[in-house]
């Protein structure tokens, strides 16, 4: 390992793209601290205690979203430069995806090559702006006031500006924080190593860790405390367990993220001339997890509108016959048994979703009729599309059950051990399923630099393998 982390940098073009990768990281990350033109210090100091007060709350509402949402995407959501982080860019570039499948125009325009990519890339570039100005808006409007002080206009330095002016300044300043981040990550896609969008997330996860490590060590203790008895505690049966947690959902992360269903396709004999060509077989490879970690960010995004509609319902009634009902809704959304069945449910709903919009087994059997290759056992055309579609509706549920226990894990852990969820999610949920599918990924190009060049890899296989069947 030592060896191959050396001959890393013996490549100039390897050394060149790494270390530029690292100074686009350091970037972003300096950038998630810069504070937007005119935000006053005392603003910083107020809001930094307001979200130590809601993560040690657990709030499960709108704060509760907004932490998950900063978790998985990096993001912070305060008056900083890269508040919105990268996230309205993916969700940009997922509505693109899901409309590029139902806009007859969208799926024409895909279909056409590099030109048809380039516009809908401009497309989604047009759509990421809208949807920054739109998110940069709400959280200027409910972050702008704190308890006991109006800071829309006493947040400039010395100067009796307009809430208005303010509002602009933080949309403008947040929109422009992510355009950049846009443009970051293409320039690490193209100078770098790595997919830029992705290990920007990662950064702005991995930065979130040594505070979760931190507060684990302070608060850990040699004792047994039976989970609840620490007053504020954590005894070493709970460190023992999310310790286990942690290393397994690596493990099965890396296994799951991995693992293949290989297809066999036989390419069809012909001749030409006196000479035979074709005849060889080759694999189609299936992943089981086709969605990604993209059913878990729909599925809490859903959950979050139930929440977030009962909780205010329950006061809007209350006082009258319907808060009680109202009330034990909010309760059953905002945790708990209801709570984590309907959650796992959409996971399953959106995965199933994801990979019919994002799979097209037809188009995959026409394409290869059209090469001459075929399925053995299997007619080309419509009975090899069926066949694909049985096999990758199997897979997807066996990823589905993968994710849903990722994301459910946390809080199963949370609700045993009395742990905050913060917590426990940095070391077993979503968060961490992102930083390993990434490194997988970053691994893997190094790799196959090392290994163009006659260097040896990091393993003796020559890469990172997961289950195949």
């Amino acid at each position: 390992m030592i060896g191959s982390l050396i001959n890393v940098f013996k490549i100039p073009e390897l050394r060149r793209k790494i270390l530029f990768t690292i100074l686009i990281i350091a970037f972003y990350r300096a950038g998630m601290y810069m504070p937007i033109p005119g935000t006053h210090t005392q603003y910083l100091n107020a809001l930094v205690a307001q979200e130590e007060v809601a993560e040690a709350s657990g709030d499960s509402g709108l704060g509760g979203y907004l932490n998950f949402i900063a978790r998985i995407t990096g993001g912070n959501f305060g008056p900083f430069l890269f508040s919105l982080g990268i996230m309205p860019y993916i969700s940009a570039s997922i509505i693109l995806q899901l409309l590029t499948q139902a806009v007859p125009a969208l799926e024409k325009l895909a279909k056409e090559g590099e030109s048809g990519r380039r516009k809908i890339n401009e497309y989604t570039r047009y759509l990421t702006v809208l949807l920054c100005l739109v998110q940069a808006s709400f959280i200027a409007r409910t972050s702008s006031y704190v308890p006991g002080q109006n800071l829309a206009g006493a947040g400039w330095r010395g100067a009796d500006v307009s809430p208005v002016m303010f509002y602009l300044v933080c949309m403008v300043a947040m929109t422009g924080g992510t355009v950049l981040l846009m443009w970051l990550g293409e320039l690490v896609d193209e100078y770098g190593i790595g997919n830029g969008i992705s290990l920007i997330i990662m950064a702005g996860i991995v930065d979130r860790l040594p505070a979760v490590a931190q507060y684990i060590s302070q608060n850990a203790t040699l004792e047994f405390l039976s989970f609840y008895g620490g007053a504020g505690k954590i005894g070493i049966e709970t460190v023992f367990l999310i310790t286990v947690m942690f290393v397994g959902v690596i493990i099965g992360v890396v296994l799951i993220t991995q693992a293949q269903r290989r297809i066999p396709i036989q390419q069809a004999k012909h001749t030409r001339g006196r000479r035979m060509y074709g005849g060889q077989r080759q694999y189609l490879p299936l992943r089981v997890n086709q969605a990604g970690v993209i059913p878990v960010i729909f599925a809490s995004s859903l959950l979050f509108l139930p929440m977030y509609l009962f909780r205010t319902l329950s006061e809007a009634t209350q006082g009258t016959w319907a808060w009680p009902i109202m009330q034990e809704l909010s309760n059953a959304f905002g945790g708990g048994a209801i709570y984590g069945l309907v959650y796992v449910g959409l996971i399953f709903v959106f995965c199933y979703f994801w990979t019919a919009i994002t799979f097209q087994p037809r188009e995959i059997a026409n394409n290869l009729r059209d090469w001459g290759n075929f399925v053995p056992g299997m007619r080309p055309g419509r009975r090899t599309a069926d066949y694909l579609e049985r096999v990758v509706n199997r897979i997807t549920y066996v990823g589905a059950a993968f994710l849903a226990a990722v994301a459910i894990l946390p809080i199963v852990v949370s609700s045993v051990t009395g742990v905050d969820r913060v917590m426990t999610g940095f070391l077993g949920g979503t968060g961490l399923l992102i930083i390993v599918s990434v490194a997988l990924d970053l691994v893997q190009r190094i790799e196959s630099h090392l290994v163009m060049r006659h260097y040896e890899g990091f393993l003796a296989e020559g890469r990172v393998k997961g289950r195949r069947g």
